[in-house]
């Protein structure tokens, strides 16, 4: 598979083989395996405290001797603490019991829990290349909600990671035919939910995936543009590829970024 080189104003200045790694198989199960993997890795923990409930001196008897035990006063053999007494005459409350008021959860979330998911090696890279290839899909990428150029899929000359201003980068990619998507992923609605009140108040579509060879100034010049993630070849992931497990994010490599995927054999 051949793609058009672009050049920063939007002329095209050759082709180029695209490696084998961008001609797999749609694979949604296994791109959905591979971002719940790496999502449930970046769960935190969380849990009640191992003593909650169970701070009271709240020993009952049930034997029938006992003066200070529950036997004969009707009431259920729950575990309660003395409130008060006169003589041989207790007032209880329930405590410790997990019914009881002050008392214990019966199975509360334990800090101790393993939320990772586990995938193996072979089939992450497979779910990585699948995700990879459906971005070269313009069907897909449409149909997943972005707005692309007509000449998409295509590649961007090396010269687009050496710009250093956030100006000069939005002004290229609206050139190149992304001004629609730009605008589609500075909208932001308000979240559905208690998620509001906790720090997520927005939400914001995600926008286009620029993969660049190696560190370079576009990674600092493009991280203020709304809903645009710039990541290294080396360092794609199934979750960047594919957020949400929806494959088809629409995605500008750069010429750089193909051959290093070609030389370094990634993710086969």
């Amino acid at each position: 598979m051949k793609l058009s080189i672009i050049t920063l104003e939007n002329v095209t200045s050759g082709q180029k083989e695209l490696p084998s790694q961008c001609t797999e198989a749609y694979r949604p199960i296994l791109i959905k395996r591979a971002v719940h993997a790496l999502q449930s890795v970046a769960r935190q923990a969380y849990g009640a405290h191992p003593d909650a409930g169970k701070r009271h001196s709240s020993k009952l008897s049930k034997r029938r001797r006992k003066y200070r035990g529950c036997y004969g006063f009707g009431i259920s053999r729950v575990n309660r603490k003395i409130l008060s007494r006169r003589g041989t005459r207790f007032f209880w409350v329930g405590a410790f019991s997990p019914q009881t008021r002050g008392g214990r959860r019966s199975h509360p979330p334990k800090a101790e829990k393993q939320f990772d998911q586990k995938i193996n090696k072979k089939e992450n890279r497979k779910a990585i290349r699948s995700a990879l290839a459906a971005t070269l899909n313009r069907s897909m990428v449409i149909e997943r909600g972005h707005t692309v150029p007509e000449t998409y899929p295509f590649i961007i000359t090396s010269d687009f990671e050496n710009l250093t201003k956030t100006k000069n980068v939005e002004n290229v990619l609206k050139v190149i035919g992304f001004n629609d998507e730009l605008k589609r992923s500075v909208l932001k609605k308000i979240r559905a939910g208690m998620g509001t009140l906790r720090g997520r108040r927005y939400q914001r579509k995600k926008g286009l995936l620029l993969v660049v060879g190696d560190a370079c100034p576009l990674q600092k010049s493009a991280s203020n543009i709304a809903g645009i993630d710039v990541v290294p070849v080396s360092a794609l992931n199934a979750e960047v590829l594919a957020p949400g497990a929806m494959a088809g994010r629409v995605t500008l490599m750069t010429e750089k970024a193909v051959d290093i995927l070609k030389e370094k054999k990634l993710f086969i």
